[in-house]
Parts: structure tokens; sequence; C-alpha cells
């Protein structure tokens, strides 16, 4: 198999006292290989970038690589709506050890697909790393196109995407129109298993949090050719899935590794708040379903 393929974990970013709780990401990390994870995003969305300062940014991603010691891939999350800003964050991911990079569409800049094409292309001259391009047009308000995907696929550094448009007609133009080495990632949990069908190799997963030892069989389900057993994985995690949306992303991953007693804090960063009552029903009914409650 590819280096980079199954179920890639997007981690949380755990803070006590509103600061990085350093133990608590050593914990989760070690929690995550345990169960099985095919490699580890951090400072994603999920790991609350948005609202990582530079220094924290950097460290999250130096401590991931030294903790994670070449067991599983490490994707740092490089990306920013800085040109300036993605090659700095990129080059230090680089100077830390991460064996790539995601950087996503520069967002409430709103550049063209040539703009975007610039962008992408000025960090992969700038830094020499692998680079996964992350395109999710429902936080960033722009959609990359696979067309614009393709041209990139040309460029040395850029060996593939993570999609978290959910649009299965543009994963399918993506993959037919880039070279067959080109790694498709979900960026969905509930579009991983009919992306790795399509073509894909995997995906990035806020699911894998809370469950990374399924969310791995599911997609080494998939990635087998085994539709019958991924089917059956998939509806069984699918409740899972569906509530890790039931508020705000990061918000009910952290309170749910809080739940399993995994993290101390699962409050999130201010502008985020912590998870209301409706969304903790729907958000404990769902793990204790999985039987992780």
């Amino acid at each position: 198999m590819e280096k980079y393929h199954g179920a890639i974990v997007a981690i949380v970013t755990p803070f006590i006292n509103d600061e990085l709780d350093e133990q608590g990401l050593v914990d989760l990390i070690e929690f995550q290989i345990a169960n099985g994870t095919h490699g580890i995003v951090p400072c994603g969305t999920t790991g609350e970038s948005a609202t990582l300062d530079f220094d924290e940014h950097k460290r999250v991603i130096e401590l991931t690589v030294k903790t994670v010691n070449g067991r599983v891939p490490v994707i740092a999350g490089t990306g920013a709506n800085n040109t300036k800003e993605a090659i700095e964050l990129t080059a230090s991911a680089k100077d830390s050890g991460a064996d790539a990079v995601l950087s996503v569409t520069p967002y409430y800049n709103k550049p063209s697909q040539e703009g975007m094409y610039q962008h992408f292309k000025a960090i992969c001259e700038a830094v020499d790393i692998p680079t996964i391009l992350y395109n999710v047009p429902s936080r960033t308000s722009i959609n990359i196109l696979p067309e614009t995907v393709a041209r990139l696929a040309d460029l040395k550094n850029i060996i593939g995407v993570k999609e978290a448009s959910a649009s299965l007609q543009q994963i399918s133009e993506v993959i037919r129109q880039c070279p067959d080495d080109f790694i498709v990632l979900s960026g969905d949990d509930f579009t991983a298993m009919p992306t790795v069908f399509i073509g894909g190799k995997g995906l990035i997963s806020v699911t894998s949090n809370v469950h990374p030892r399924g969310m791995a069989d599911l997609m080494e389900a998939a990635l087998a050719g085994d539709i019958k057993k991924a089917n059956e994985i998939h509806y069984k995690l699918f409740p899972l899935m569906t509530s890790m949306f039931a508020a705000p992303n990061p918000v009910p991953a952290k309170k749910g590794v809080e739940l399993m007693g995994k993290i101390k804090n699962g409050l999130p960063r201010l502008p985020l708040t912590g998870i209301d009552e409706k969304s903790l029903g729907i958000l404990s009914a769902a793990m204790k379903e999985t039987g992780l409650l």
C-alpha cells in the first residue's frame, strides 16, 4: 500500500486553561497508534489551527513528529490564506521532520483558480516537501476545480488532495484527470467508503479521534475490496460519524475523547464554545451505541 492511505486522523489539540496540553496530546497520539490509525494530521481544521498562534502551531507539529517517531506518517497542517505565512509554516514543518504537509485553499480572500494555482506553486517552489492539497468549500467559500488540481498534480511536490467537497462527482473528476499515482483522500467520514471504491486511497478523519480502530477497519476493508464488510462497518459507524457534526467541528470530537477519559478537558478555544445539551445527547447516544462509552 501507499504511504499515505487508510484512516488518517485529523487529531484534536487539547488545552488546559486555554494553554496547549502537551501531555494530553502525547496521550492522544499513543491512543491513536495503539488502535491502528494509519497516519496523523496535527494542526488541521479539527486541531483548531485557526486559533493556534505561530509558536503553538509549530510546537504541536514538532511534538507530534517527536512522539510518533516514525511509526506512522505525520501530515502537518500548514495552510494559510497568506502565501508567505503558508511558506513559513511549511518550512517549519519540514524542519520538524514531518513526512508531508496538508495545505488548505486560501480562505476569505476568494482567489481565482489561477490564484490558487500560483499560491500552491509558490509554496512548492519554496519548500521541498510532499504536499497534499485540502479542498473544503464549506469552510473556505472557494472550490478548487478538478482541472486546477490536475494542473497542480504536474508539480513535483503535489502528491494528492484531501477532498472535502462531499461530491463524488467532483472526486471522480479529480481521479479521472490526475495521474494514477495521485493520492485522493476523502475529507468527510461519510464519503470515505465510496471514495475508496471509485479509486481513492482513504480519508483524513474526524471520527478517528474517538474510534481509530473502527475507522481503520473500515478503510482496510474498503481498500481490500471487501464491499460486504466495508458496508457493515460503514453503517455501524454512521451514527457516530454524524454525531461528530452535531455541533461545529471539533467540539463533539473533543468532548468525545474527554468522555472516554483520554484528555482532561474537551473545551475548544473561542470563538468555539463547549458542546450544548442537545448535541451532547446525540454524541453520547452514538458513542454508547458504538460501544465507546
